[in-house]
């Protein structure tokens, strides 16, 4: 297979970037503060595993904004909850931006984990939220559609990684007039070479799924890792350790969310 200097492969159990995993913090006040914001009142299964995670994983402390319709359903085991004013259709309503840039304010890092609901009004919530905050950002699952009427806030926003599946790819590629188009029948190699210039151009990082990979790409550089769990992928437990590993290296993306799939 052709090589190229900015295509890393990393191998399970083996760190590309061993100092990532050598320089996570041992202390919780150094271990940086993780907000999640999801969930609507079908579902929050994905807010609860992202807690666990990001919570088992070491991040200093972890606080999570469901919408209030969620009250008497969030386990005990959910610590730090906000809520936040619900609309109609169980999603969080434009009445809880107070809420939702608070959690922002408070947060080193912020991930909208999903479950968020197919509500317009929840939709416009996160666009300005997405807008106007300045932290680093981990968008995936449902979040990533709830934001496609506005694609340029996904890539041309610093300080954001997307964890995207490929179909959700192809659809901000098309709503950004990307001049490539990506097939599911690609090889491995043309999908790299694609997410280079894509980040050259843009700059998102973004982590996807192709042909039993785990691909990540920042700046150009390109990182891929066998991985055979797709499903830990869409429930939002891969988002999750992304996201606590990058407050840990915020001007380290690729290294950082590259290094949480070898541990």
């Amino acid at each position: 297979m052709e090589t190229h200097s900015y295509w890393q492969r990393q191998q399970p159990g083996k760190p590309l970037f061993p100092d990532i995993e050598w320089n996570k913090p041992e202390q919780k006040t150094h271990a940086g503060k993780l907000g999640i914001i999801g969930g609507n009142k079908l579902g929050f299964v994905a807010v609860g595993d992202a807690y666990g995670v990001a919570a088992q994983s070491g991040v200093g402390q972890v606080r999570v904004l469901l919408p209030d319709a969620l009250k008497k359903s969030v386990p005990p085991t959910i610590t730090d909850v906000v809520y936040g004013a619900s609309n109609p259709s169980g999603g969080l309503s434009r009445e809880a931006e107070t809420e939702m840039h608070a959690l922002g304010t408070w947060a080193d890092g912020t991930l909208l984990i999903g479950d968020a609901g197919r509500n317009s009004e929840t939709a416009i919530l996160y666009e300005d939220f997405v807008r106007q905050y300045s932290g680093l950002l981990t968008i995936t699952r449902d979040a990533i559609d709830l934001l496609l009427n506005t694609p340029e806030s996904l890539v041309e926003r610093d300080k954001t990684l997307l964890v995207v599946s490929f179909a959700q790819l192809q659809k901000i590629f098309s709503k950004v007039y990307y001049p490539k188009i990506l097939t599911f029948r690609m090889q491995l190699q043309q999908l790299v070479e694609v997410v280079h210039k894509f980040t050259i151009t843009y700059p998102v990082c973004i982590a996807t799924f192709h042909q039993e990979q785990l691909i990540i790409a920042y700046g150009g550089q390109v990182t891929t890792t066998p991985w055979e769990y797709p499903m830990a992928i869409w429930k939002g437990t891969v988002a999750a350790n992304m996201a606590a590993y990058w407050l840990w290296n915020p001007s380290k993306p690729l290294q950082a969310v590259t290094t949480s799939l070898a541990t």
